[in-house]
This record gives structure tokens, sequence and C-alpha cells, in this order.
């Protein structure tokens, strides 16, 4: 892991105990021994010694040593360095030194430890935003970004920090490829979450929306059309020349840089990971709306919690009625994550305005109720008329009063009824409002 560090690292690796020290954080996380040896590395700079050296100072004097770390918190926070940079420092040097059996018994306060000053005005994006930034992905980021904002998915599930593993079409075991075409079992898509890549070390599975499965549908066709054979094995998201990619995985840091140049596309200056705070936020306002339980939304999430626990006690096996009930409450939460359901809205009001202003023209202009024509349209088609298709009735009707080729029927009053029965109409039916349809013969 650490071989392929710069050379700026490389004085520290030589060291054989800092090499077992970061070989022991790796087998928790590779990403953690990564971070602590740039940090060990940043405070061996910052306290002028070397990592021997220090645990050396601390063993022969610990008091002093602790002076001197106390004196660098003072220092780094002067320079109005985040409370997160300050932890990080003090929690490698507390970390390298109790591996060398050296605790630190006083405990040095840090100014607003937990806050995060970076982010602190970092707001989740409206669906609007998302869908500017899904319109301006190509279509593997747009897959990625579907599943982290849809799927509830972390950035390094879908391809590791060292592309060594991540999401394979194996994980989505309701998806099959028949005939070249993507074909899929059930909507919501079931995506399971190996323990290996999961954050919490369990094993879970997540569900993917209806968009989200147009946009895998569609991304994976192509990959067929291209020629590449998709196997059991086959990473989710591939590279773009996959022969040119020594990782069998995107890496984390890649994947996170693609789905950041798509939201500067699309003008959004955020960090990729809110992304996922997007699913959280749109799942909680559902979960107050009664759509999913707590323990489901806990569970999609891939946080710890009773049904984690049940599906770890039963080896990854949740009953079909709790799996299929999970499904639905999903199913029911998507009006809130996908961003289809607020174009369609935008879609519905401007069809709402039309209808309203095609029926205000008819009867100011030209006296005639197109409501009652929408009325007597449904009776005799024997359904209830379509958005579309009142539209299209209204539309044509207005067409025929300009024409001069209205529709021979016509909507009267009770006392008009004998008259016009005396110019050869006939009786149709009684409307609702209490008025009369005829027709003429």
């Amino acid at each position: 892991m650490m071989a392929k560090k710069s050379s700026k690292y490389s004085g520290y690796l030589e060291d054989p105990q800092l090499k077992r020290w970061l070989r022991n954080l790796a087998r928790g996380s590779p990403v953690t021994a990564e971070v602590a040896l740039r940090r060990i590395r940043r405070s061996c700079e910052l306290l002028g010694m070397n990592p021997k050296e220090m645990v050396d100072k601390a063993r022969d004097d610990l008091a002093r040593f602790q002076d001197m770390l106390e004196d660098l918190v003072a220092r780094l926070e002067s320079e109005n360095k985040s409370p997160g940079y300050v932890t990080g420092i003090m929690k490698a040097v507390k970390s390298w030194l109790k591996y060398n059996d050296v605790t630190l018994t006083r405990r040095i306060k840090i100014r607003n430890s937990t806050a995060t000053p970076t982010i602190e005005n970092e707001q989740v994006p409206s669906k609007e935003g998302l869908a500017r930034i899904l319109r301006a992905s190509p279509s593997r980021v747009k897959v990625a970004i579907a599943l982290i904002a849809f799927a509830d998915l972390r950035p390094q599930t879908l391809g590791n920090y060292d592309g060594s593993d991540g999401l394979r079409i194996k994980d989505l075991p309701e998806m099959k490829i028949e005939n070249e075409k993507i074909v899929f079992e059930k909507i919501p898509l079931m995506v399971i979450v190996r323990s290996i890549l999961s954050k919490a070390g369990h094993k879970y599975f997540t569900l993917l929306s209806s968009e989200g499965c147009t946009y895998l549908r569609e991304y994976l066709e192509e990959r067929i059309r291209s020629g590449e054979t998709l196997t059991p094995e086959t990473p989710l998201l591939g590279h773009e020349r996959t022969r040119t990619h020594t990782k069998t995985f995107m890496l984390t840091r890649k994947l996170t840089n693609l789905i950041r140049q798509s939201m500067r596309r699309a003008g959004v200056y955020k960090r990729p990971y809110v992304l996922r705070a997007y699913a959280e936020t749109q799942l909680i306002i559902a979960e107050s709306k009664g759509k999913i339980s707590h323990p489901y939304l806990q569970f999609i999430a891939g946080h710890k919690g009773d049904i984690e626990a049940r599906y770890s006690t039963n080896k990854g096996i949740l009953p079909p009625d709790m799996i299929e009930d999970m499904r639905k409450c999903y199913k029911e939460c998507e009006q809130f994550l996908s961003t289809v359901t607020a174009e369609m809205e935008q879609v519905g009001m401007i069809q709402q305005v039309k209808i309203e202003a095609l029926k205000s023209i008819a009867k100011s202009l030209l006296g005639i109720d197109l409501v009652e024509v929408k009325v007597a349209k449904e009776k005799e088609a024997g359904k209830e008329l379509t958005t579309e298709e009142t539209i299209q009735l209204f539309e044509d009707e207005l067409k025929k009063l300009r024409d001069g080729q209205h529709n021979p029927q016509r909507i009267i009053k009770e006392t008009e009824l004998e008259d016009f029965l005396a110019e050869g109409w006939q009786f149709i039916s009684v409307l609702p409002s209490k008025k009369i349809l005829v027709k003429k013969n």
C-alpha cells in the first residue's frame, strides 16, 4: 500500500516501526492508514523531529512533550487552521505514541473541535439543481450520481480508494442481460453492498429508483453495443478506455473528480459527497410524511440498527415479505428523490394554466362553457379525459368555432328545450349543471 507513495514519504517508510503501525491501521481501513501517514509527517515537520524522536522525547519527559503539543495547538489556532485540521494532527500523534506504549495523560482542548467551517454553509442541492447536474453528465457519471443521490451509496462503494474493488454486475441480482438488453426483474432495484465495500463493515442492501434504473440501463446497453462483454464479475462502472488502465475499478478520487466536473458544468460548486446528503435529506422528509419507517431508512443508508442486526444474524437473508415491504416503502419515497417528478410537476402546472386560459377565451369571447363540453365528451366516451386529452378537446372546439364548423351539439337551458326540439334538435342528456345537451339531426 505505502510502497507507491512519493519520495517525500520515503524517509518515513524506512522506519520499520512506523511501517508496522501503518500496516496495523490499514487492516481496519487502508484510507485511514494513508491519512495517518500524511498527518504524522506534517506533525513531525511542525514539531521539528522525526517519528522515532517523537517517541523518545515523550518517554524521556512526558510533561515537557505535552507542553510542546499544547503550544502547537495554540500556534495552529492562531494561524486560523480549521478545528478539523488541528484535531487530525493530534489524533495521529496520539495514535503513533499509543502504538509505542506511550499514553498522553493531559487532555489538550481544541477550540470548537466539532466545527466544520469549510462546509458549514454548504446546502443540499434541490431537485432542480440535481436535474441540472444529471443533464450535464455523461452516461457513466450519471449512473454514479444516481447511485449516490437515489440509492444513498458512498462514492467508495462504487470504486474503492486503490481501484481493487467496487460494485460489480453480480451485486445487482435482480438485473439480467437478455439478448444484449438490460432487464430489471423488479423496480426499485436491489443493490447489494458487500461487507468489504461497507464503511461500517457489514453487508447490506439498498434500492435504486426507477429514474436511476433508466440511467443504468442506458449506460450498460451502451457498453454492450461498444463490444464489451459483461459478466457477473464486471465492474458496474467501467473505465472510459479499459485497455489503458491497470486498475480493474475506478478509484474513488477519480470518480469523485468526474462528478465534481459535472457539478461545475451545471454551476453547482459543492463537494460530490453532498449528493449523498441529498438522498438522506429527501428520505428523512419522506419519513416525516409517513412513507418509510426509521429502521428501513437506517438500513438503506448502511447504518447499524435493528434490521441490520437481523440481516447479519441471518447471514444476509431477510424474510421476503420484509424485503418487499421495504421496496414498497422506498417506491413511495421516489416522489421525493426523483428529479423527473419535479419536471413533471412543472409540466403539469403549465398544462393547467393552458386549460384555464382556453376556458377563459371560450367563455369571454364566444360564450361557450368548455367545462360543459368536457363533461359531455366524457359521458360519450365513458371515461375521464386526461389533461392532454382535455387540452386537445378545448383546442379543437375553439378551432371549430373559428372555422365556423362547430360541433352540432349545443348546451342549452331547460326553458330553451321546447324551441330547440321544434327546430329539429335532438335531446341527448341532462348535464350535472342542470343544463341540457342537444344535437342537431
